[in-house]
């Protein structure tokens, strides 16, 4: 029996993060019609849970640790306290000024936007529980599935009390003595080195043989060495077997190695699964392999006319990622000349104290690929600028064969986040050591440790040692 339709569009979007709200955007941008149907806040957990807070925390420890350093640059200055309520207070204004703004674009874009939850029951076709009441209907020429992710947790593990996810540490009030983070990825690194900066014993526990174990192994090295100098405990090659709530508060932690430990609260940081369960895509003949949604190459799903975007389809779990490719999927149905997003060529960044920052492949991953590689080493010793910011680290460059494209770009330091753009055009321009070092670097930035190491690869190094 034929729903009965609420609205119709060009375009219905089921969720409104970074892949739904990009779609939407660019499809009302192309001359479509738009429905767009979120159930939390228009932003999604970019915004609202993850890489916005989560970066604003950061930089609030960054100053602490400024302020904690000050006597060594010659300033006279103390770290008095941190205060989370102010903290917290500067986050949200962050927050909620760029999710006025995002309203306010969607708004003026002429986009709809239904609040409530979405399931889709038919071939294009979304159900709405309405968040004001009642039930919608909604149907597109095309269909786009951007749902998202949320924090997954292990077999057993019971969150709640001083057990908690990324979202519910987000609303901490104060900063914990001790914190046990389980999982050595970007979202454990990144909390380990907030609370650190603001005055936290921070244990990792990993049980891979690394911490950022997806990335290249001398990257990881030099994480780990620089967590280790500041005073973060490691516990990789080690796996979880139990946690309890203590009578006084805290908890206690069991590890498989039979030791334990003790602290005030534990972060469950083991990644991110795809929001898809009960949402009847499989009912309406969307294929999901563990849980994610499979597309092909330009994201369209085994349903003809419906799409998938962000961190439904496996790769990168990268607001970024989502919203090229929810830009993608709106210049396809726009019939605009695009071209598939490669997430070897997105940008990867891990806003730790030291930040670490990649695009392309791992050694071990070009060598498969190629056969052949050629490695180079920049250390950030030798970097002017590195040297004024009193940041180790380095940057490390892969090469195909002796002679080929570079094809992978890795950086470790503070502050080399903002070296990916030009790292990323290297790599997606398919550029070669010699293309790169014929090129002038401003003196003294952190982008000569670019320069520098492509000088070095090309066989013109100035710096290194004979």
């Amino acid at each position: 029996m034929a729903q009965k339709l609420t609205g119709s569009a060009d375009v219905v979007i089921l969720g409104g993060g970074s892949g739904g709200y990009a779609c939407a955007l660019r499809a009302a941008q192309l001359g479509m019609s738009v429905v767009m149907i979120e159930a939390g806040s228009l932003g999604g957990t970019c915004l609202h849970t993850g890489c916005i807070p989560t970066k604003a925390l950061l930089h609030a420890a960054e100053i602490a640790d400024s302020v904690r350093e000050a006597s060594t640059f010659g300033i006279e200055a103390t770290l008095g306290g941190v205060d989370m309520t102010a903290v917290n207070k500067y986050k949200d204004e962050v927050v909620a000024s760029l999710y006025r703004g995002l309203q306010g674009l969607v708004a003026s874009r002429e986009i709809e936007l239904v609040a409530g939850r979405g399931r889709v029951v038919d071939d294009r076709t979304v159900e709405v529980e309405l968040a004001d009441g009642g039930i919608g209907t909604y149907r597109g020429e095309a269909l786009v599935l951007a749902t998202g992710s949320q924090p997954k947790s292990l077999p057993g593990l019971n969150i709640g009390g001083s057990v908690m996810t990324s979202d519910r540490v987000l609303e901490l009030d104060h900063v914990p003595d001790s914190v046990v983070v389980l999982g050595g990825g970007v979202i454990g690194c990144e909390f380990a080195s907030v609370w650190t900066s603001l005055g936290a014993h921070v244990t990792i526990v990993e049980a891979a043989a690394t911490l950022l174990p997806t990335e290249d192994p001398w990257t990881t090295k030099q994480i780990e060495r620089a967590f280790r100098k500041r005073g973060i405990t490691l516990r990789t090659k080690t796996a979880f077997s139990g946690v309890t709530e203590r009578p006084g508060g805290g908890v206690h932690v069991d590890l498989d190695d039979g030791s334990q430990l003790e602290a005030d609260l534990m972060l469950v940081a083991v990644g991110r699964g795809p929001r898809t369960a009960d949402m009847g895509f499989e009912e309406s003949g969307v294929e999901l392999d563990r849980g994610f949604v499979v597309t092909d190459e330009w994201l369209q799903t085994t349903v003809p006319g419906v799409f998938a975007v962000g961190d439904i389809v496996a790769g990168p779990q990268l607001a970024h990622r989502g919203f090229a490719q929810g830009m993608l999927v709106a210049e396809q149905l726009a019939g605009v000349d695009c071209t598939p997003v490669e997430d070897n060529g997105i940008p990867r960044v891990t806003y730790s104290n030291p930040e670490v920052a990649s695009v392309g492949l791992t050694e071990s991953e070009a060598a498969k690929q190629f056969g052949e590689v050629t490695t180079v080493v920049y250390d950030l010793a030798g970097n002017g600028k590195s040297r004024i910011l009193r940041t180790s680290g380095g940057v490390k460059l892969v090469q195909a064969g002796p002679e080929g494209r570079v094809v992978g770009i890795h950086l470790v330091g503070e502050r080399v986040g903002e070296l990916i753009g030009e790292a990323q055009l290297i790599y997606n321009w398919q550029a070669t050591a010699g293309d790169v070092a014929q090129h002038v670097h401003a003196h003294p930035t952190q982008a000569e440790a670019l320069g520098e190491a492509h000088l070095a690869l090309a066989g013109k190094a100035l710096h290194a040692h004979s």
